[in-house]
């Protein structure tokens, strides 16, 4: 059986200032041998979508003005074939009843293939196909959700699922108008009821206080990762308690420094960059419209890629292999990165489950914990 901590720790052996060609080497280096049984590949599903879903000729100048005409706005929701997370966005946010009558009131709603070939002409009338439209977008994950005012101007936007209680939230903020008051941030903590303080007793991988971060670009070469949680926090209390508990998962965030904040805190943080600012403060300026968000800086303290949506364990362990292994130098598609990355776990025999919050099982069928 294929080494597990091997197969996940080996650009560890590099140098911390490897090349990309270092890089690429470790992917495509074969750890398991011909005689590997290939694992399996579980949770992909098909979604099919409501009837109710915009039929449009995709020239969203016109599905402005369309929706604008009776008193809605445009969202449009870009998915992918195989993909739970919109599965579960169809079957656990849209069926609901209220919820559905909220949009189907409120949104014109057209959905956009993240691979499709579709011609679309977006809202400065340049022509697209929907994936190079996608890619100029930088949509990474899938569902995205872009929501337009009537000038044409995206006001809210959702990269990865929601779940219900703050997708009624987003929703709410938008169709009453409410970004002419202020962002979505300050909406989604308007009534924040959670006592100033810490959060729960933070795991031993996480720094203490104080929180130099331009200072600490000097004295460390590891990539950075900031946990921005609020108290009361459901999805916060599943990322700690089923996913960063995962041997694997820490094998992974233990190799990036990591820094909990708790945005009704009053502590003092110096960013990256150098400011001096409060946890709140350097939410708002980052746009957290999301608990938990963890943004994924390189060592030189720039924003990669952030985790602001309840994604499972695959999910999350592929965000920090992404930026550990520095795969983004050559590959800036996350969704091909970890379509590759699924790729080469089965060959090496492991079955991969991009739906569980359980560890990968060997094709023998036995945990795979490390070393």
């Amino acid at each position: 059986m294929t080494n597990f901590r091997q197969l996940m720790l080996e650009p560890l052996f590099c140098s911390v200032v490897a090349t990309v060609q270092l890089a690429v080497l470790f992917f495509i280096s074969p750890l398991a041998t011909a005689q590997t049984q290939a694992g399996e590949f579980r949770g992909a599903v098909q979604t099919i979508h409501p009837g109710w879903f915009k039929q449009s000729f995709l020239d969203f100048r016109d599905d402005i003005d369309e929706a604008a005409g009776e008193g809605k706005r445009l969202l449009l929701y870009f998915w992918q074939h195989g993909c739970p997370y919109c599965k579960q966005l169809v079957d656990d946010n849209l069926a609901d009843p209220e919820i559905e009558q909220t949009v189907r009131a409120h949104f014109d709603l057209i959905a956009i293939n993240m691979w499709g070939d579709r011609e679309v002409i977006r809202v400065d009338g340049q022509m697209f196909t929907e994936k190079t439209l996608a890619r100029a977008l930088q949509v990474q994950f899938t569902p995205t959700l872009l929501f337009f005012d009537e000038r044409g101007q995206v006001v809210l936007r959702l990269d990865g699922y929601h779940p219900p209680s703050s997708f009624r939230t987003a929703l709410e903020y938008v169709y009453l108008r409410r970004e002419s008051e202020g962002s979505f941030y300050k909406y989604l903590t308007r009534n924040q009821k959670d006592a100033i303080g810490s959060l729960r007793t933070p795991e031993s991988f996480f720094l203490q206080p104080p929180y130099q971060l331009a200072d600490r670009q000097h004295q460390s070469r590891r990539p950075l990762a900031i946990f921005f949680e609020r108290n009361s926090c459901i999805q916060c209390d599943i990322l700690h308690d089923q996913i960063l508990i995962e041997p694997w998962t820490r094998q992974l965030v233990e190799q990036f420094d990591n820094i909990l904040l708790n945005v009704a805190s009053p502590n003092v943080v110096t960013t990256p960059s150098g400011t001096v600012t409060t946890a709140e403060e350097w939410a708002k300026t980052l746009e957290i419209n999301y608990f938990p968000t963890i943004i994924l800086f390189d060592p030189g303290g720039n924003e990669v890629v952030r985790i602001a949506a309840a994604f499972r364990t695959f999910h999350v362990q592929g965000l920090f292999d992404y930026v550990l292994s520095r795969a983004y130098l050559h590959e800036p598609s996350f969704q091909r990165y970890l379509s590759s990355r699924a790729e080469r776990l089965r060959e090496a025999g492991y079955d991969v489950d991009i739906w569980s919050y359980l560890l990968p099982v060997s094709s023998d069928q036995r945990a795979v914990v490390p070393d």
